[in-house]
């Protein structure tokens, strides 16, 4: 038996390196949370673990797969157990409302066609609703570092399982927060995206319109990875699958270089630790060379402030109204009496909301002109249970200052860890984007995790973590462009990349069959590079991942005689990139010697 593995790189490596029995390594696996247990008289993070007949049928469809064609072969995760898994209990913490699910949901079958192995259903605040991981009747779910503080809710369990290395990533779920406070809580990456960007199909709603499936994750890049498999199904190919929500936004993959970061002017807290470590974390922006613009939250403030005062209740009470005017077993009476607010409403306040929502959105939306990517803090403090028992409505309004609006926006977001206080208790924070986003706050978060270098976890060894990609699964909707010259970094038509969203994957040569010239009278200079059959060198590319509804856009830009083919690399893949025409070079300049266009430039100085 190999070393502990905690991230999808170390099953990868695990995997094609044969260090590993992954068989035996999940069945013992399996053995340790048996062990534990589950519920209040075990490990309260876990509400249900297979059985002996369910394993087996999970590790022989496992060895079906073939694990080269499978990027998340033998990775073991958790789901939340208000998301369904055929023929296992679904309870959304609630025993008197548990059912036997007769489908898998969307997202979690995505994960398991691509090789995860889920190895059970996590504990959350009953029916989603609360964001304190307290409220069930499973136990409540200690934070990973501390056993007098909350995990956060309400995707509580979740995000312990993944913080203590139990499971390499789980799913949540995210109406009003509960993907982000516990990752927040418990040093993790989490992940909402975009409302609609990934299937609520097989979830039991909480407020439908606006529910998410989140990911908890130890670094970025797993959750990138995770995000992409999840991704895997189309709304045009299952004409089944429900969405209230537009999908096809063109998605950007990167925020502009100059990157412009908004804070709050005034942000609150309960916490004068967390201030500290906010005002640290805004630091961190600016040495990632962010420029920094404060904004007044007021109408996010009044739009989160609806979530749960507002007729948005009444969505709460169509999933789950029936299980609490029937009081039947387990039900939580902090969680009914949050649900049966819906009384109050009537059809004339939900219209009237409705409307306040759509006016201060339009407010919110011109936010954006200032600057391309929100900073907050995830919560304002991080409360003891003690805390929460005395005060459960308060402290859990408290918690949503930062989350409560996102998804009545239709934003995208994803947390990631910060720092730690003086105590030891995880700080986090999140970065917010407009919808399509999700791509760019996986880059930001990339390099904001390379930046702070934090453990990850409740401090599991880093193993081959943080190697600062964003995972090998491509992502959807995408074209790879080879660029070798005006288009490079900090070239002058690199803004024209800039602007539909591409991102840097990486910086390579092409095979050694190529040759670059400076071609005459073009305005910025341009190279042309041409394939030869001998005499050819490697030449210097950059190779982006452009949105493929923009590439378009892109091809409109470029002048004779230069135009996109084919291009080797010299890893002896083949991508789309710059060539030009063999009429180009004639009575241009050969710069090949000198290996790339950045060179040439900085030789005419």
């Amino acid at each position: 038996m190999s070393s502990p593995l905690f991230t999808i790189n170390d099953f990868k490596h695990a995997v094609t390196s044969d260090e590993t029995d992954i068989r035996a390594w999940l069945l013992e696996r399996w053995a340790v949370l048996d062990a534990a247990g589950v519920g209040p008289q075990g490990d309260t993070a876990w509400i249900y673990l297979p059985n002996q007949a369910q394993r087996e049928e999970i590790l022989s469809k496992l060895f079906k797969l073939d694990p080269k064609a499978c990027p998340l072969w033998g990775v073991p995760f958790a789901i939340k157990d208000n998301i369904d898994h055929i023929g296992w209990p679904t309870t959304a913490a609630c025993p008197g409302y548990a059912y036997t699910a007769q489908d898998t949901a969307t997202v979690v079958q995505a994960l398991q066609d691509a090789g995860a192995v889920l190895m059970g259903k996590t504990n959350l605040d009953q029916f989603a609703t609360g964001l304190v991981g307290v409220r069930s009747p499973y136990g409540w779910v200690r934070n990973a570092f501390s056993d007098e503080h909350i995990s956060g809710g309400s995707s509580s369990g979740s995000a312990s399982v993944v913080a203590r290395g139990l499971v390499a990533f789980a799913l949540g779920t995210d109406t009003a927060g509960s993907g982000r406070i516990p990752a927040g809580f418990n040093n993790l990456v989490g992940m909402k995206s975009t409302p609609g960007a990934l299937s609520i199909k097989g979830v039991v709603p909480a407020c439908a319109t606006l529910d998410c499936v989140s990911i908890l994750a130890l670094n970025v890049e797993d959750a990138a990875t995770v995000f992409r498999v999840a991704q895997n199904f189309s709304l045009e190919n299952s004409p089944s699958e429900t969405s209230f929500h537009e999908v096809g936004t063109a998605p950007v993959f990167d925020f502009p270089t100059q990157l412009r970061v908004g804070i709050p002017e005034d942000p609150y807290f309960e916490d004068e630790h967390y201030r500290v470590l906010f005002e640290q974390a805004v630091q961190y922006a600016k040495e990632l060379g962010a420029h920094i613009t404060t904004f007044n939250m007021s109408a996010l403030s009044q739009i989160a402030e609806l979530l749960y005062e507002g007729p948005w209740v009444a969505e709460r009470y169509s999933a789950a109204g029936a299980t609490i005017e029937a009081n039947l077993e387990g039900v939580d009476q902090t969680v009914a009496t949050v649900i049966k607010k819906a009384e109050k409403f009537s059809a004339v306040d939900a219209f009237e909301a409705l409307y306040k929502v759509r006016l201060l959105a339009v407010e919110a939306q011109a936010l954006w002109r200032d600057f391309d990517v929100m900073l907050l803090p995830t919560a304002p403090c991080l409360p003891t249970y003690e805390q929460v028992t005395k005060d459960p409505i308060k402290q859990n309004s408290a918690l949503g200052t930062y989350t409560n609006f996102v998804n009545l926006l239709d934003w995208a977001a994803i947390a990631v860890p910060a720092s730690f206080t003086p105590s030891g208790l995880p700080f986090g924070v999140t970065f917010v984007g407009p919808k399509g986003k999700d791509e760019a706050l996986l880059a930001l978060g990339s390099r904001w995790e390379k930046r702070v270098q934090l453990p990850i976890g409740k401090h599991l060894p880093l193993a081959r973590t943080l190697k600062g990609g964003l995972g090998s699964v491509a992502m959807p909707k995408s074209l790879a462009l080879a660029v070798v010259g005006a288009h490079l970094t900090g070239m002058p038509l690199n803004h024209q990349l800039q602007s539909i969203g591409a991102r840097l994957r990486e910086q390579t040569t092409t095979s050694a069959n190529y040759r670059l010239f400076a071609l005459p009278n073009t305005t910025p200079p341009k190279p042309g590079l041409t394939r030869v059959e001998n005499k050819g060198v490697k030449i210097v590319v950059e190779v982006y991942d452009v949105p493929i509804q923009q590439v378009g856009t892109f091809l409109a830009n470029i002048p004779a005689p230069l135009g996109l083919g084919s291009v080797e690399l010299d890893s002896g893949q083949w991508e789309t990139g710059f060539i030009c025409e063999p009429i180009g070079i004639l009575g241009a300049l050969d710069i090949s010697h000198l290996g790339g266009w950045r060179a040439y430039i900085a030789s005419l100085k």
